[in-house]
């Protein structure tokens, strides 16, 4: 089988698995279950929590000594026994745990997905920076799938979209043991250094400033990403709860409408090899931060009546938002790092991004919400809440340039030349 075609299936998968859950549970945790806000804040930490260590764990695991396609697919399994076991849970602080025990095992298949690929196309000669970008898009197709089969299935609110997950994720289990195989590169040749001998190389990156820079900003930039995953589509749902919209489409299948920023993602995606050789990861990351402004500024005044045209516009922009962040990323670690520590790296970003990221937006945003944007009959002030988080962007963007000094001359420049 061609090595292109099965990394597609394997990203399509991939995120397939989170987007069966990862914008409705919101919906089956308020509508379904009637927990609290906050509460709800620290479910979506869990995924924080789990960064924070489990792809740089893995990733030194992967560096030193099993293979990282097999390492995937035990993880996978052992996440689809997770999510089967989470709609038999009926109180929230056990749901917490069964949550925070499937991100243990999901969180780390994020950078060791990314490993896997590169290891593949590299073994091949494939060039990683022209081809992956592509390949990635078949994730997002996953991710848009998974969406509308939750929407379509009416199991937005029911835990029925934990099943779909589950199955998923144990086919992809069993699919990964027969990827290219992605042995440990790391050499036990030579006098090694404390930090060598335990596979924790990867986090002298940080004693490099545009690096320690780099991975400050993408902690920021993922709790701006958990923001939108958590409160999007409750944001829609609460419609409902307006008589002169519940009873318009886009708020009968907020996940579809929401699906618009996959399918902006898988455009955008495409565009990374241009925007990268063009202006380089400073600006391309810079464009990621005016666009997280966008996305939230525009849903702030957004409606499903007049103002659905707002709502569309901030799904679109947020394939901007995402892609220029994440996906550039993944590629400025992995051409700026060396071989032996690829997976390490990976997960550091990954750490950062989804770990210190993730909890801060996650745990930051509830208490924020349940203190200043929840009126007393439980609704809340939507207009309030994201002007407040397109107000965080701003500052972040304006701040980047200043502090990210990355001048964009050898290094991506000299891998995309050839695009």
């Amino acid at each position: 089988m061609n090595i292109k075609f099965r990394l597609i299936l394997m990203n399509f998968m991939q995120y397939f698995i989170w987007g069966s859950w990862l914008l409705t549970i919101g919906a089956y945790w308020f509508q379904n279950k009637h927990w609290s806000g906050a509460q709800f804040g620290a479910i979506f930490s869990t995924m924080g929590i789990s960064a924070i260590f489990m792809p740089a764990l893995t990733g030194i695991i992967v560096d030193r000594w099993i293979n990282a396609e097999k390492l995937y697919g035990i993880m996978h399994i052992l996440g689809a026994l997770s999510l089967l076991s989470l709609p038999l849970v009926t109180n929230p602080t056990a749901f917490f745990w069964v949550m925070l025990l499937n991100m243990v095992f999901y969180m780390p298949t994020i950078s060791l997905s990314i490993t896997v690929a590169y290891s593949a196309l590299k073994q091949e000669n494939i060039d990683i920076v022209s081809n992956y970008p592509p390949i990635r898009t078949w994730g997002t197709v996953g991710f848009i799938a998974a969406l509308w089969v939750v929407s379509l299935t009416h199991s937005e609110t029911t835990a029925n979209q934990f099943y779909i997950a589950s199955s998923v994720a144990f086919g992809l289990g069993i699919f990964a043991f027969t990827l290219p195989k992605c042995p440990p590169l790391y050499t036990k040749t030579g006098n090694k250094s404390f930090v060598e001998l335990f596979g924790l190389k990867a986090f002298t990156l940080f004693k490099t400033p545009r690096f320690a820079v780099f991975f400050i900003f993408s902690m920021l930039l993922g709790a701006a990403l958990q923001l939108t995953n958590a409160y999007g589509d409750t944001f829609l749902q609460d419609f409902k709860n307006v008589a002169e919209y519940k009873d318009l489409a886009t708020v009968k299948y907020p996940a579809i409408i929401m699906s618009i920023s996959q399918v902006s993602e898988t455009l955008f995606i495409l565009a990374i090899p241009f925007f990268l050789r063009k202006f380089g990861i400073k600006y391309v990351m810079l464009f990621s931060m005016l666009a997280w402004v966008l996305r939230f500024g525009l849903f702030a005044f957004g409606n499903p009546d007049g103002g659905l045209w707002m709502i569309v516009l901030s799904c679109i922009v947020y394939g901007m938002a995402f892609d220029f962040f994440n996906i550039s990323g993944s590629l400025f670690v992995e051409t700026q790092t060396t071989p032996e520590i690829r997976g390490s790296a990976q997960g550091l970003f990954m750490m950062m991004v989804n770990g210190f990221g993730a909890m801060f937006g996650s745990l930051t945003s509830g208490f924020i919400i349940d203190e200043f944007f929840t009126l007393a009959d439980h609704s809340k002030n939507w207009h309030g809440i994201w002007l407040t988080f397109a107000a965080y962007a701003l500052v972040i963007a304006v701040i980047f340039p200043f502090a990210f000094r990355y001048k964009h001359t050898v290094a991506l420049k000299q891998a995309t030349q050839h695009i």
